[in-house]
């Protein structure tokens, strides 16, 4: 879900400039826009083996800890952040991105929109890393085995070939892909994931003695539903399920989904009556 929802957005975002191009005659400029994209993996890439590998040489550390509590807040703020602003900014997306774009060719030189594609790429793939590390932190905090990092690679690689699948429906539709209600629905269902994380977080801070306070348990369900196990691994990466949760994990796992969904939720209507305002002052 996680490659689903970042692939989507940072192909898109390619779609509509190559889009762009196909329509203004400018076919020839698809090749910086690869460049771009390309230069983006490549940092990406290079920038999580060598976050994983470094963490890595901490295993079993405090320090180690220490990265994976940063990481979980972090892909939590990351998530919350790109959720409301993509649903802020869907509907204008297009039209910033061919203003760029107009910019960037009448300067006269292609580098411009290699380091548009590169931008928009790069800012997606780098969330997507942060989330990867998380999930691979959250995983091997579970007793993972070779299945779970091939069952990880697998969904990774399904999210991606759906993204690209829908990507390529937009550049041959154009814009006319109507994505609103996508992302709002998947919007919600990862506010579950990030409250998972800070839940993850609030227990190595615990672990660490950083946070004293709510360390009772609230429940034991380890015999019917472990978190290794394949059901409570889904159910953890999707909604923050723990067989042994502290009350201050319960705590902010509801606190941030109350709060956090009803803003979302209040955002969205708060737009939608704006955007019908603004449609009758223009009629």
């Amino acid at each position: 879900m996680i490659f689903l929802r970042e692939g989507i957005e940072a192909s898109m975002i390619v779609a509509i400039l190559l889009s762009y191009l196909s329509r203004i005659n400018k076919r020839e400029h698809f090749r910086d826009v690869f460049v771009g994209v390309g230069a983006a993996f490549v940092l990406v890439l290079f920038g999580g083996v060598g976050a994983y590998f470094l963490i890595k040489q901490y295993d079993g550390s405090n320090i180690q800890t220490y990265f994976e509590t940063a990481t979980y807040v972090i892909a939590a703020g990351f998530l919350t952040w790109m959720t409301f602003w993509m649903h802020k900014h869907a509907h204008t997306m297009a039209k910033e991105l061919q203003e760029r774009s107009d910019v960037a060719l009448s300067k006269g030189t292609r580098f411009g929109l290699g380091v548009l594609a590169f931008q928009a790429v790069g800012r997606e793939g780098l969330e997507t890393m942060v989330f990867t590390l998380a999930i691979v932190f959250a995983s091997s905090r579970q007793a993972a085995t070779p299945v779970h990092g091939n069952l990880l690679l697998l969904g990774a690689a399904l999210g991606l070939i759906v993204a690209l699948a829908l990507a390529f429906a937009m550049y041959k539709m154009g814009t006319k892909l109507n994505l609103k209600i996508f992302f709002r629905v998947l919007g919600i269902v990862l506010m579950f994931f990030a409250a998972g994380l800070l839940a993850d977080a609030v227990e190595n801070m615990q672990q660490l003695g950083w946070l004293s306070i709510g360390t009772h348990v609230m429940w034991n369900t380890s015999n019917a539903v472990t978190e290794s196990s394949s059901v409570g691994d889904v159910l953890h990466s999707l909604v923050g399920y723990a067989d042994h949760p502290t009350v201050m994990q319960g705590i902010v796992w509801l606190v941030y989904i109350v709060v956090s969904v009803s803003a979302f939720i209040g955002f969205g209507r708060s737009h939608h009556r704006s955007q019908r305002h603004s449609t009758k002052l223009n009629s």
